[in-house]
């Protein structure tokens, strides 16, 4: 699966800079952001797409007022998400500036409309939220679009994952990636289950990754040596701006520096390779061999005393030992020969 010119295959970790509303309100903000993703080594970067009436009810009501332990306890999600979202009309200048400095850009749209407007911008790919996983009709409608779609689980049952599996492949899109995802802001370590990553592999056979809203960058490492493809971390140019998901955002150093760690533990990952490259065979000068330990004359009986396996490799395999122990030496031999038979 390809996600703009990225093979999610050979290419490595797909790193998502999610800047949700970490633009604070700014245009200014929102470009220098984009523009430090790229500088820190970011795949992309993701928008939300939404309006405060597009995603919920302007009421005070207490269904509609924030709790449970969040940073935003006490505003109503009108108020909140008045506050967080991504003005409609910078889109346009944000996917060109992105496209321009060369960093992939798209989004997570939160309506049919959102998915509409989007699609004017031909994204490389949609996302879809955790807290939207449950709106069929809208997955149906993202997947519609056959662009790449990436999915938070983090609220889901085993059957909703199941579900939104099916309708992206009833409508003809495979090109689907599975997003391990703990839905609290910030998210404890203890309830990240990373080992999810593999489970949804296995379960669902798509490609899985991780999106984190734990604090600094463990979990994306822990999340890549566990086979996760996609690694999606919330991102802001400095945590003094503040805002409703400055708390557990990634700046530029913290960010860099996860994605140098990530990239390195690619390396140290590689790939399931039996075969003997240059660099095995050089040091198998260092391996066991079967070499004389004392000189033998011809008829001498080979035993422990007079063949050794030591170091270095240039002599006999040591498994033909226990076959050569006991026989009758053909010619002379000497101290620190290589042992054949020939």
């Amino acid at each position: 699966m390809k996600i703009g010119n990225f093979n999610l295959e050979t290419d490595g970790t797909y790193i998502i800079a999610e800047l949700s509303a970490n633009h604070n309100g700014s245009l200014k903000i929102a470009k220098e952001t984009i523009k430090a993703a790229k500088e820190v080594g970011a795949n992309a970067i993701k928008l939300q797409t939404y309006t405060a009436d597009t995603i919920t009810l302007n009421s005070n009501r207490e269904d509609f007022i924030v709790k449970g332990g969040t940073l935003w306890d006490g505003k109503s999600l009108y108020e909140l998400y008045k506050w967080a979202y991504t003005p409609w009309e910078w889109h346009e200048e944000l996917f060109a500036y992105a496209r321009e400095i060369g960093i992939e850009i798209f989004s997570s749209p939160f309506d049919r409309t959102a998915v509409d407007f989007l699609e004017k911008f031909s994204p490389a790919a949609y996302k879809v939220a955790s807290f939207e996983i449950t709106d069929y009709a809208l997955v149906r409608y993202i997947a519609s679009k056959m662009k790449p779609i990436i999915i938070s689980t983090g609220i889901a049952t085993i059957d909703e994952i199941q579900d939104v599996v099916d309708i992206c492949t009833e409508v003809g899109n495979e090109d689907i990636v599975l997003l391990k995802c703990t839905s609290a802001y910030p998210a404890p370590l203890e309830d990240a289950n990373l080992v999810m990553i593999r489970n949804l592999a296995e379960t669902f056979d798509v490609v899985t990754g991780f999106s984190d809203h734990t604090i600094g960058s463990t979990a994306p490492l822990v999340a890549t040596t566990l086979g996760a493809k996609v690694i999606e971390k919330h991102f802001i140019l400095d945590k003094s701006l503040g805002g409703p998901d400055a708390d557990f955002s990634m700046d530029k150093k913290e960010f860099r520096d996860m994605v140098q760690a990530i990239r390195d533990s690619e390396k140290l990952l590689g790939k399931v390779d039996y075969s003997m490259n240059d660099k095995k065979i050089q040091s198998r000068q260092f391996a066991r061999s079967l070499y004389v330990s004392q000189d033998i004359k011809k008829g001498d009986i080979f035993n422990k005393h007079n063949i050794r396996s030591v170091r270095p490799g240039y002599g006999m395999h040591p498994k033909h030992l226990k076959d050569i122990l006991g026989k009758q030496a053909s010619k002379d031999y000497f101290f620190g020969d290589r042992f054949s038979l020939n």
